[in-house]
């Protein structure tokens, strides 16, 4: 109270105008800005603190909304993943089995060309075999009939000749 008496005694004597001693001015100078500001600027404080408020639901709405569409594509990429997963595992256990009815495939065309060619050989020696025991029955023969002629031209004769084309001819008869 005493600083109004002051302030006020100050403004009669000089008439009005500004008292520029800070300890004296300052209580009054903030109670008049706060008055002035609680009178006009409640209205636009409140309105601004309204539309704050507004602003901070709806950014708090659209984080919740984006934090479930967001947990739903989460939720949505790990059951994809886990498919993809189940089909790899489903893909390898296939190649796997794939792999094993070739290598069997394999082993067993292996087996039946082993035969083919043990065959195909067991046939080319007996054909050799053959071939071999045809020369050489030819040779002997050949040889035989060598030292035959040898033996005939020197032990055969004119008489013995005759003997032999008169059995033959005897034989051709009797039948």
């Amino acid at each position: 109270m005493g600083n109004l008496w002051l302030l006020a005694t100050e403004a009669t004597e000089r008439g009005f105008g500004l008292n520029f001693d800070v300890l004296e001015t300052n209580l009054i100078n903030l109670g008049i800005v706060i008055g002035v500001l609680v009178y006009f600027g409640r209205n636009l404080v409140g309105d601004t603190l309204k539309a704050r408020r507004a602003e901070i639901e709806t950014a708090i709405a659209d984080a919740e909304e984006r934090q479930r569409k967001a947990s739903a594509a989460l939720s949505e990429q790990q059951q994809n993943l886990a498919q993809a997963q189940a089909q790899a595992e489903k893909i390898r256990q296939q190649a796997s089995e794939r792999a094993e009815t070739v290598k069997a495939d394999i082993l067993a065309q292996a087996d039946l060309d082993i035969e083919r060619m043990q065959e195909g050989a067991a046939q080319d020696l007996e054909a050799e075999q053959e071939r071999v025991m045809n020369e050489l029955r030819r040779r002997v023969v050949a040889l035989a009939m060598d030292r035959v002629n040898g033996q005939i031209g020197n032990e055969l004769n004119d008489d013995l000749h005759h003997q032999l084309i008169e059995r033959s001819i005897a034989r051709v008869g009797g039948n």
